[in-house]
Order: C-alpha cells, then sequence, then structure tokens
C-alpha cells in the first residue's frame, strides 16, 4: 500500500510456502520464465478492509483461484478454487498446448469486483471469454455470460445464462468488467462495463474477431436473466486499435469514458493508445509509443490528485 509519492505503508508477500486456511497452497513456484508471479492480475480492497487478490494455487491449474488476505495479519482467510464452480470439462479437457511449462491455463481470470449492494463477486475469465457472478460467500453462480450456447451448458448452469438481445456483442478474450453505480433505482438491473478485446479464446465471435476491440456498456436484467447492450466505442477504429490482450475502460464522474487500447501492435505490445470519449465524440487522445519489453499501458485511470474535499492553505 503506497501513496502517490510511493512511500510505502503495508507490504504483503506470498510466498509457495504460505498456505491458506483451507490447507491449499496459496502460490506457485515458477517452473521457467513463462510463470514469475503469484498474484497475476488483481487486487481489490473489500468493504472489510481485507485484500481480494487473483492468484495461482501450486497446481498445474494457474490463474484460477481467488484469495481473500487479512489486511491486519497478511494471512490467506479465504479461498475460492473456479475449478469447484464452474463445470469440470471446462478445466479437464481444456487445450493447455500453447503453454510450453505444462500448466493450464484454463480459466486465465483477469479481473475482479465487489458488488456491496448483494455481497456477490464479478470476474473475468479470458481463456472462456466468459463474464460471471457469483455470491461471494457460498460460490453459487448469479448469472453467466459468454458466447457458449445454453444448450452447451451442463444443465445444472442452464438458468444462469443471460439471454442476450439481438445486437448485443459476444465478448472474446475481455479485461477490466465491473458494474456501475445505479443511476435509475431499479433493483433489478445492474449495468456492466467492460474492455472487449474482441480476441476469440474459446467461445467468442469468431467472425469478428481480430478485427477491432472496443469498450462496451452493457444492462443486465438480473430478474429476466438478460443483457443487453446500450454503448461501444472502438469498432470504427478498427485493426489499428485491436489489442489481443490488455486493456481497459474507466466510466468517468462526468459521464465520459476512459478507454485504453493497451497492447497495440500485437506481435510485441510496443503502442498503447488511451481515449477519452463523451459519447462517441473524442475528447482526449495519448498516443504512447516505442515502448520498452513490457512497458505497455496495462489499465489507464484519471485520478484526482488531492481529494474533492481537499482545502489549500493560501496563507
Amino acid at each position: 500500500e503506497t501513496d502517490y509519492l510511493g512511500r510505502v505503508y503495508k507490504q504483503y508477500h506470498i510466498s509457495n510456502k504460505t498456505k491458506s486456511t483451507e490447507n491449499v497452497k496459496a502460490t506457485a513456484k515458477s517452473e521457467n520464465k513463462q510463470e514469475t508471479t503469484v498474484i497475476h492480475h488483481d487486487v481489490i480492497e473489500l468493504p472489510n478492509h481485507n485484500l481480494l487478490a487473483t492468484v495461482s494455487d501450486g497446481s498445474k491449474y494457474v490463474e484460477d483461484t481467488i484469495v481473500e488476505l487479512s489486511h491486519k495479519t497478511g494471512k490467506v482467510v479465504k479461498v475460492l478454487d473456479m475449478k469447484r464452480i464452474l463445470p469440470k470439462n471446462m478445466w479437464k479437457k481444456y487445450d493447455s498446448s500453447t503453454r510450453t511449462d505444462g500448466k493450464v491455463d484454463w480459466l486465465h481470470n483477469n479481473a475482479l469486483y465487489y458488488d456491496k449492494t448483494d455481497k456477490s463477486l464479478v470476474i473475468s475469465s479470458r481463456h472462456q471469454d466468459l463474464v460471471m457472478k457469483m455470491d461471494y460467500k457460498t460460490g453459487n453462480i448469479k448469472w453467466l455470460f459468454s458466447g457458449k450456447k445454453t444448450t452447451d451448458w451442463p444443465k445444472a448452469y442452464q438458468p444462469f445464462v443471460l439471454k442476450a438481445a439481438k445486437g448485443t456483442t459476444i465478448t472474446g478474450g475481455q479485461h477490466a468488467a465491473y458494474l456501475l453505480s445505479d443511476h435509475d433505482g431499479n433493483t433489478n438491473t445492474k449495468d456492466l462495463l467492460l474492455y472487449d478485446n474482441n480476441y476469440a479464446v474459446t467461445n467468442g465471435d469468431k467472425k469478428t474477431s481480430g478485427k477491432y476491440s472496443q469498450a462496451v456498456q452493457y444492462t443486465i436484467n438480473e430478474k429476466h436473466m438478460t443483457i443487453r447492450q446500450n454503448w461501444t466505442y472502438g469498432k470504427h477504429l478498427g485493426k489499428d486499435n485491436f489489442t489481443d490482450r490488455i486493456g481497459n475502460s474507466q466510466r468517468l464522474n462526468n459521464g465520459n469514458h476512459l478507454i485504453d487500447f493497451g497492447y497495440l501492435n500485437a506481435k510485441n505490445g510496443t503502442g498503447s493508445n488511451v481515449i477519452e470519449v463523451a459519447g462517441d465524440k473524442q475528447v482526449f487522445n495519448l498516443h504512447v509509443d516505442n515502448i520498452p519489453d513490457k512497458g505497455y499501458v496495462y489499465r489507464a485511470y484519471r485520478q484526482p490528485l488531492f481529494p474533492s474535499n481537499y482545502t489549500f492553505d493560501l496563507d
């Protein structure tokens, strides 16, 4: 935990010797350069101030476990193993030939969002082209959104598959999925914002995959189990702004969106483009070019330099 000046206030260390309360390893020892971190894509703060992190669990299956860390002791107090929540054939039969270390990256969870209104968790699985919501305490699924046909899910999962309205974009390899604050007072609906890389890994739209990337906003009716797309930006930019990995979209307080096309030039990711839009109109455009190795813009956010209630002493 740091401030903007880089001062470190708290530090949490997880090694491959750390064990959770369920006697499950919370970390993994790297076997080669391909798997160099244990905590990988995301860490968020829960209402109780504990930290929720995406991790690898020490098995041959990577990036499919979530742990809650006590902010007081640094110990793991809860483990969510997605292999116990999603269908077994997803991870048992996943093609891991793309990796050279023998690990199976079937889920590749790259985002966490905690919904305080119903104590649930939204995650984004890049390798299943899946966004899902589940009860944080029990792990019970609330809804599933992907290009996978309802009939291809086991029967027990089918009631939770959202029905997409006509014209709704099916995501591929998406990132940064989170829910927006309620704006219409309808307790049945949630607004979901994400960055759609549009790179079909398993269940994405193969017809459009690789042609563009975009930010997308949806409205989900959790009572009727439907999802409807209501805003997008990026499709018209075409292949120039296509990113097969990395990216972010932030809804700003003024209603604008800040979009990070973070990994341009797919072979090496040597460019990033951050655009702010008001509706469909660009109001800010930043190109970062000739990026050195792994210097790309993973996520971009607009942050105030000072709290809104900060008072300057002019004396």
